[in-house]
């Protein structure tokens, strides 16, 4: 741990962080090691350099980055706690990580396992993932900013610092941001990044893992970008004789020098690499330009491969892995958490000391070019003697790394580095890496600024007025105003528009006015009210009249039967007289139907008839055949009971005719016995009256029909018959 004090060293930061100790120095920010004293916790404290303090846009966008990334949630993601400012003191607070860098674990160890690079792989395409979802671009994706805990977790650091170290090069065209051995062909030559370029880095440090070696060096960091753009990433197994085909593949799917040939970001990298660690092959579409064919390596892996490097035959769809890179496990020393016996917190000084906070250095070694320093001596491989690059994030003008672009005194080192490639180039890439492309660009620019200014003068200058009818006024001046408008209050409107709120604008909404142009806001007075007349028990035409002529609209009439109010009698208004009532606001009316017209069900039709003469309405009896209730009883009507009827209306009515009759037996003359016997099988009950001597009928009732089960009385006694 680097223990050198500084005037920050003790202090605490708003109240909260106290800062501990430096852990780590970059060109842009140093890392402390803090302590969170309202959670007690430990942080990792990285504050702005000095120098940059009054660089209001680096700070502006430092801290706007810091708010973006502290969005990002997940396992893999160094977490961003907290931002703020001190005085000119800007930093941020970031989850500490016990354990070392990637970066440190390659150093130690040369490569990794197939399992272990593909455990670490997962872990970083995890957390690029859920950035790219935000909408993120790390844009310097290496093992320096990859970070492994002693608990196995895989963390991606240094989120957005790039961008912010873009934005302190003072708005120099052409900027390319990365570092040289993981930069994808179209940060070089296009100087752009999306996505697709952490994907690009992200298949180089695979390549790295497996391989121990990066795929591209050079002699100078230009020759390093210059192979990135016309030379495609090998084969790990090229390297390495006896890896699978399939990690070929993987490696071919991301570094394909065509952006729009690699996975549309982490994710889809992410689905690809779980695809081959459950067996499933990659398409023939997805295996990339260069992607080793299925089979058996050869057996002569070529100049590329490692001297003494075993054939590798691990089975990738073995998953039931623990996490590989656990450091003790990993061969790092078993002295303590961190690498080599050293602590935790001096792993994690070189684990979060700003890898994108070291000085702004032109890719030409020893040059004063656009950085502000000079690189660091390039390592050399002991074996090759060829250079490799220190990882050291770069924010350059593209004129550092492509003859043509960028600064003249740039232009001449560049273009006589470039004159050293071969002479066989294509037309093409010698007119891409030419002062050609400037004078193109050129006359590009001027065209593209003619129709911008076209377009400025013809509708670029206006702005739609938006639709801020209805609502609050504040919330429409804040609207206009945020658009650039001017906003004034006009006179008040009378409306049905809740008081103080927007009725309309001037000019209208959906107008086309220019930027700067005075909005006139009429607001709502409430509606115009007039004092409810009362017209209750009035007659329904003339109430309606006498509410028009107060100015009043009116409703439909809503009609209900009375039975002590006459039909078409106004029984009541809403609202009630005396209440001050909207004009444009209709009145309910409600107006008596007359008497609701009684239940005759189960009465007499008799009495259903003496009704109907006295209101006045008229009874259409109709025979119910199939009821059995007794004669002349009503067994429905039409209309329901309750409904208001008027004056010559009609009403149907069902009665009924009585049960059923069955003819009874003449059983006079026949003993009492008989009797009984004819009359039970006719159906009947039979009651025997006894009068008298004598067991002969001598009369029954009733006679002729009677209902079937009716009871039948025999008189019984002395007969002549």
């Amino acid at each position: 741990m680097d223990t050198t004090l500084s005037p920050v060293t003790g202090q605490l930061l708003d109240g909260r962080y106290q800062v501990e100790s430096r852990l780590a120095h970059g060109g842009m920010a140093t890392v402390y090691l803090g302590r969170d004293t309202r959670l007690d916790r430990a942080v990792a404290l990285k504050i702005a350099h000095q120098e940059l303090a009054s660089d209001r846009e680096f700070v502006r966008r430092f801290m706007t980055e810091a708010r973006a990334v502290a969005q990002l949630s997940g396992p893999h993601v160094v977490a961003v706690y907290d931002q703020g400012s001190v005085g000119d003191l800007h930093y941020i607070a970031m989850e500490y990580v016990a354990g070392p860098t990637l970066r440190e674990v390659l150093n130690a160890r040369g490569s990794l396992s197939v399992r272990e690079s593909l455990d670490v792989t997962e872990g970083v395409l995890a957390g690029l993932a859920v950035a790219h979802r935000a909408g993120i671009i790390h844009r310097d994706v290496k093992p320096e900013n990859v970070l492994l805990g002693t608990d196995g977790a895989v963390k991606v650091a240094d989120f957005g610092l790039a961008r912010a170290a873009a934005a302190a090069a003072h708005t120099k065209t052409g900027m390319i941001i990365g570092t040289a051995a993981y930069l994808a062909p179209e940060q070089v030559s296009a100087s752009t990044s999306d996505a697709r370029t952490d994907v690009y880095a992200a298949g180089v440090m695979l390549f790295e893992m497996l391989t121990g070696a990066q795929p591209h060096t050079g002699e100078s960091p230009l020759a390093v970008a210059y192979k990135h753009v016309n030379d495609v990433v090998p084969p790990p197994s090229s390297v390495v004789p006896g890896l699978p085909p399939a990690l070929d593949a993987l490696v071919a799917l991301a570094t394909s020098r065509d952006p729009d040939l690699r996975p549309a970001d982490a994710g889809q990298f992410l689905h690809a690499v779980t695809e081959v660690r459950h067996g499933t092959p990659l398409s023939a579409a997805r295996r990339g330009q260069h992607a080793a064919p299925d089979g058996p390596p050869a057996a002569d892996a070529g100049p590329g491969a490692l001297a003494g490097s075993p054939p590798v035959t691990e089975d990738l769809a073995d998953t039931d892995l623990r996490p590989a890179v656990r450091f003790r496990e990993a061969g790092l020393g078993g002295a303590g958490p961190g690498l080599g016996g050293t602590d935790a917190t001096e792993a994690m000084g070189a684990a979060v000391a700003g890898r994108n906070g070291f000085p702004r250095h032109s890719l030409t070694s020893g040059s004063n070019g656009t950085g502000s320093g000079s690189l660091l001596p390039a390592r050399r491989d002991p074996d090759d003697g060829s250079y490799r690059p220190p990882n050291h994030t770069l924010v350059v003008s593209a004129g550092s790394i492509l003859p043509g672009f960028g600064d003249p005194g740039d232009d001449r080192r560049g273009r006589r580095a470039y004159d050293r490639q071969p002479d066989h180039e294509p037309p093409l890439q010698r007119l891409l890496f030419s002062r050609r492309l400037l004078y193109v660009l050129g006359a590009l620019a001027v065209v593209l600024v003619a129709v911008l200014l076209g377009w400025w003068l013809t509708s670029g200058q206006y702005t739609n007025v938006p639709q801020v009818s209805g609502w609050s006024a504040s919330l429409a001046r804040t609207e206009l105003t945020g658009l650039g408008f001017k906003v004034h209050d006009g006179p008040g409107l009378h409306s049905n528009v809740a008081t103080g709120h927007i009725v309309r604008t001037s000019p209208r909404a959906g107008a086309r006015a220019t930027t700067g142009a005075t909005i006139t806001l009429r607001l709502s007075l409430g509606p115009v009210t007039v004092k409810m007349p009362a017209v209750t028990g009035q007659p329904l035409q003339q109430a309606q009249q006498e509410l028009r002529q107060a100015g009043l609209q009116v409703a439909a009439p809503q009609e209900t039967p009375s039975t002590t109010i006459s039909a078409g009698v106004v029984i009541s208004t809403n609202p009630v007289a005396n209440t001050p009532w909207p004009k444009n606001k209709p009145v309910g009316i409600t107006v008596s139907a007359g008497a609701p017209l009684p239940n005759f069900v189960n009465g007499q039709l008799s009495a259903a008839q003496q009704a109907a003469q006295s209101g006045g309405y008229q009874i259409n009896p109709v025979q119910d055949p199939k009821s059995s209730q007794p004669a002349n009883t009503v067994t429905q009507q039409s209309p329901a009971a309750g409904t208001p009827i008027q004056p010559g209306e009609v009403v149907t009515v069902y009665f009924s005719a009585g049960p059923p009759q069955t003819n009874v037996p003449n059983v006079r003359g026949m003993s009492s016995d008989q009797a009984q016997q004819v009359l039970q099988q006719a159906g009947f009950q039979v009651n025997v009256n006894k009068v008298g001597p004598g067991n002969r009928v001598f009369n029954y009732s009733p006679t002729g029909q009677a209902p079937p089960g009716s009871t039948i009385t025999i008189n019984v006694g002395f007969s002549f018959f």
